[in-house]
């Protein structure tokens, strides 16, 4: 949702552009702000959000957000990688502009050098994936983002292993919330 409102020329764009740019976090109004538009965009359907919420104080926006608009507690998968992986993996990352493929060079080089295989377009690498700036996020995660961790306990929070196979980490992932959907979707 970030990513679409920094693609678009307004002033509110540029400035989350040039915070994404610096590995900063935008501010938690405004971020609050574009998820409680998506979540009134599609009330029947839910979200899955990635990277949200970055705080504390998000988690309670949200949470208060859901219990008003009648739905229930987020169910948080935290995926569990080492740095180095990260760094690894985010550095190697690159998307098309003409198809929105996104793809990691590591194990999905395209057969020609820096052309998608989709569409020809010319891939482009994010600002904010130069291991500098991966690691700078990796440290504010740390000190702003942990907390949210241990705000989330109980029946909510599903840690995974990150560090594994694709298939093994979307299973544990189905299996973390096939229960808490089916709940909600029985309550619809």
């Amino acid at each position: 949702m970030l990513r679409a409102e920094a693609a678009q020329d307004t002033e509110l764009g540029v400035q989350i552009r040039e915070t994404l740019a610096a590995g900063q976090y935008v501010s938690d109004g405004t971020v609050n702000t574009i998820v409680l538009q998506q979540l009134e965009r599609n009330p029947d359907s839910g979200l899955i959000l990635d990277g949200y919420p970055r705080t504390v104080q998000q988690a309670v926006y949200l949470e208060n957000a859901l219990l008003e608009r009648g739905f229930p507690l987020p169910q948080v998968v935290h995926l569990d990688v080492p740095t180095e992986q990260i760094v690894r993996r985010l550095s190697a990352r690159a998307m098309c502009p003409g198809c929105k493929r996104i793809l990691n060079l590591l194990q999905d080089a395209p057969q020609v050098p820096d052309r998608c295989d989709a569409c020809g377009g010319t891939l482009t690498r994010r600002e904010d994936d130069k291991p500098d700036v991966i690691l700078k996020r990796l440290q504010t995660y740390r000190e702003v983002t942990g907390p949210v961790l241990a705000h989330y306990t109980g029946e909510n929070y599903h840690p995974v292993d990150g560090d594994r196979a694709l298939d093994a980490v979307f299973t544990d992932i189905q299996r973390a919330l096939t229960p808490a959907h089916q709940r909600w979707l029985a309550d619809r």
